[in-house]
């Protein structure tokens, strides 16, 4: 007898989950140097949550993040957990935050309501052995008309029948790695002009943002969506998918 396994398993519309807005204090020297590493802003966020989850503790926790800043106000850093965020370990005077439950969200879903939704994705395509547009399992980012057929074809299976789309790229997300840790690096000075030490390299994580209305055709699988995020580089802040009713009803 064989058995087969679903990529997707239902999540229950009880499941828990909070989302906590920061408004950053862009004059705090931690935010200062969290936003200039994509892995400096991953450890913080992960401060929020218990240290004693063992091995992934960002998929234990639930944690997915997206840094929303359109060039004009405060930072925004969203963070969703499916484990209640501890906003007193954040440094003091870090961010004004506003945590809320999920549970009406979720168990809201069904087919046929339209919503609204943004994700910034990791929207990339990975060199085979024998690509010459670079090096074995270099990832090339996705533009236009590519990276909207990524995103439609993830929209999809994450329960969402797109209906507009509107997609923009986003410098990459940096982050300083040990040598060795990651392909395709490169060494560079920091903002202020220092570099870094001799055993660090710079790695691009590449973001399109997308926005738009759709319609739900699949519950479950948008609750897992939701829930466990979507595409790569999730630790770097891709992968947050947001919803919000579209106020009108197919």
């Amino acid at each position: 007898m064989t058995t087969t396994t679903c990529p997707n398993p239902p999540t229950t519309a009880t499941e828990s989950a909070w989302l906590t807005r920061l408004r950053l204090n862009t004059a705090h020297r931690a935010v200062q140097r969290d936003l200039a590493n994509a892995a400096a802003l991953h450890r913080r966020v992960m401060t929020l949550v218990p240290e004693d989850l063992g091995d992934s503790p960002r998929s234990r926790a639930g944690i997915l993040f997206r840094l929303d800043d359109d060039g004009t106000g405060t930072p925004a850093l969203l963070v969703q957990s499916r484990i209640a965020p501890d906003t007193a370990r954040l440094p003091h005077g870090y961010a004004q935050t506003q945590t809320k439950d999920m549970r009406t969200l979720i168990t809201a879903l069904r087919p046929g309501l339209r919503v609204r939704y943004r994700l910034l994705g990791n929207a990339v395509r990975r060199c085979g052995r024998n690509s010459t547009e670079g090096r074995w399992k270099q990832a090339i980012p996705l533009h236009g008309e590519e990276a909207d057929r990524w995103w439609g074809e993830r929209a999809t299976s994450a329960g969402l029948l797109v209906h507009t789309v509107r997609s923009e790229p986003c410098e990459p997300l940096t982050a300083w790695h040990h040598t060795g840790e990651q392909p395709g690096t490169q060494r560079q000075p920091t903002k202020t002009g220092r570099k870094h030490r001799k055993d660090t390299v710079l790695v691009p994580h590449h973001a399109t943002q997308f926005e738009g209305t759709a319609t739900v055709h699949d519950a479950d699988a948008l609750r897992h969506a939701l829930l466990h995020g979507i595409g790569r580089s999730k630790s770097y802040g891709c992968g947050l998918l947001s919803l919000a009713p579209a106020g009108h009803e197919s």
